[in-house]
Formats: C-alpha cells, sequence, structure tokens
C-alpha cells in the first residue's frame, strides 16, 4: 500500500461548516466548525445503534463497529452494504444470520465520548488474543510517523473538535480516519481492514486521543500489536496492554514519548540529535493536552 492511501479530506464542504462569531477582543471572526449527523445502523434488518459521526465512510464504519463489537465474525461473509444518504441509514447484510439480543442486554457505557460502548463477551475473548511477538517498533519510524501525521491537512488542523486515527506500517501512514469520537475512527479503520483484507501483524496504531481501556481493547481486538498517541493513558488502559503484550506509547510529542507496555519492541536507532521538536504550527486546534482529548 502507499502512503495514505486513505487520508482526511478537510475541502469537504459536508464534514465541516462556517461559522460567524466573536474574539476574545469582540471582534467578528469566522471560524469552521466540524458537522455531527445521526447514522442509524442495522445488521440483517435489525436495528443496532444509532451514531453521531461526520458523515464520511459510513460503510465502513458500519463494518467496524460490528467487528469490534462482536456481532460480525471474521469468517462472517457480507453480501451487501446499503446507505442510504437522505434517511441516514447504513444496512449491513450478512449470509449468515445473526441472534445477538443477548448481547445488546450486556451493553455498558464507556469513556469513550458519543455512543462508545463495549459488551461483557469482549472481555471474555479478550485473553485468547495473541498479539505478534515479533513485530517491532524502531523509533526512528515513530519520529517519522509523527511528522508525516501532524503535518497532514486535516480535519482537525482546520476545525479541531474531532479525533484521528491512523494505520501504519513501518515508517508509513497507510490509512487516515477522522471523526468526532475516536471509536468511531477506530471502527472506520477496522472496516476498511476487514473489507481490504489487511494483516494487522506488522502495523503500528496511531490515535490522537487518550489510551484508555476501550482504545487498547478495540486495537488488540483488531490484533495490532503496537498503539501509540500524542496523547496520556489511563490506569485500566495500562493494565490492559499489559495484560495483553501490547506496545504502548503515549505523550509522542517532538523528541518525547513514554513507552509503559511492550517494551521489548522498541528499537532506539534514532539520533535525538537530529530528531526536530515539534512546529508549533502544526499543534492541533483544540489542544491535544485538553480535555477535548
Amino acid at each position: 500500500m502507499k502512503e495514505f492511501e486513505v487520508r482526511p479530506n478537510p475541502d469537504d464542504p459536508r464534514l465541516s461548516v462556517p461559522v460567524s462569531g466573536i474574539d476574545h477582543e469582540g471582534k467578528p471572526v469566522e471560524t469552521f466548525v466540524v458537522t455531527e449527523r445521526p447514522l442509524t445502523l442495522f445488521l440483517n434488518g435489525r436495528e443496532i445503534v444509532t451514531m453521531m459521526t461526520i458523515g464520511d465512510h459510513p460503510d465502513l464504519l458500519a463494518v467496524g463497529y460490528l467487528l469490534n463489537q462482536n456481532m460480525l465474525r471474521p469468517d462472517d461473509e457480507i453480501t451487501a452494504i446499503e446507505y442510504d444518504d437522505d434517511i441516514q441509514t447504513v444496512v449491513v447484510r450478512t449470509r449468515r444470520q445473526t441472534d445477538f439480543e443477548e448481547k445488546l442486554k450486556k451493553k455498558i457505557q464507556t469513556s469513550g465520548c458519543a455512543q462508545g460502548t463495549i459488551f461483557g463477551d469482549i472481555m471474555e475473548e479478550f485473553d485468547k488474543v495473541k498479539l505478534n511477538p515479533d513485530a517491532r517498533l524502531r523509533t526512528s519510524w515513530l519520529y517519522q510517523l509523527m511528522k508525516k501525521i501532524n503535518t497532514q491537512p486535516s480535519l482537525y488542523l482546520k476545525a479541531g473538535a474531532i479525533h484521528g486515527c491512523v494505520l501504519c506500517q513501518e515508517d508509513r501512514p497507510l490509512i487516515y480516519m477522522e471523526d468526532v469520537g475516536r471509536h468511531n475512527a477506530v471502527d472506520k479503520i477496522a472496516g476498511y481492514m476487514f473489507l481490504n483484507n489487511i494483516k494487522p501483524d506488522d502495523k503500528i496504531f496511531y490515535t490522537t486521543g487518550r489510551l484508555t481501556s476501550e482504545m487498547v481493547i478495540k486495537t488488540v481486538k483488531m490484533r495490532i500489536p503496537i498503539l501509540m498517541s500524542r496523547s496520556g493513558f489511563t490506569a485500566w488502559g495500562v493494565d490492559l496492554a499489559r495484560r495483553a503484550g501490547l506496545t504502548l506509547i503515549g505523550r509522542a510529542r517532538g523528541k518525547r514519548f513514554i513507552a509503559l507496555s511492550g517494551l521489548e519492541r522498541i528499537i532506539y536507532d534514532a539520533d535525538l540529535s537530529r530528531v526536530e521538536e515539534e512546529d508549533k504550527k502544526y499543534v492541533r486546534k483544540g489542544s491535544l493536552a485538553t480535555a477535548e482529548d
């Protein structure tokens, strides 16, 4: 795959709109804000959930959500994905019918914004996942990835109030997705990987948001062995990463990062004297050090 095979399109008029207001000095300003719209997901004719999303890639979001909620299995055959923009619905049809009413009863709310949820049976399978022990992350790759991702045109740089996730291989960002909830951005990548048969064993997953339990669970479920972010950690996220053998790297900005799990995969090959500090003009709107994470 080439770099940024899929990337954000900040010029898409459906994804952000200009809004007029005043600034701290009372002067008139115009700023861009991201859109939010409901998307109702059906599986084989049964309504599952209504999600708030920016509205791009509804097919990938639908498939990824169902995968990460254990409503689709890796061996399921998708026969159709039908999206209706007028009524904001997406229907995923599979050859094998699925009965998941019991799973819906076990739904619990997580720390993710909007409609982020997990199911109890996801935790039951968590310990069965075996991540690739031979995967490696060179620090030279990490610094290249941070530079390429942070300077890539995006809705995050244009309007803020949005999260981004990137599937990477070595020093190459491959699939870059954004959404108002980081769980949605993750699910879009999961859907893309499933529909395009992309193997996870040698991949790196980057997120702009906090390294929470939800992010760790989704990454492990996707069988990706390395998760990194420019933001911080939660205690349960760290505990789960160590339990699964996931390499967990946070607070990655400029020359600095902190690794709290899976340290054996990291190869320190970068010359720090040649690594540039982060250019302030690429610090994302809304500052990832704030509660907007």
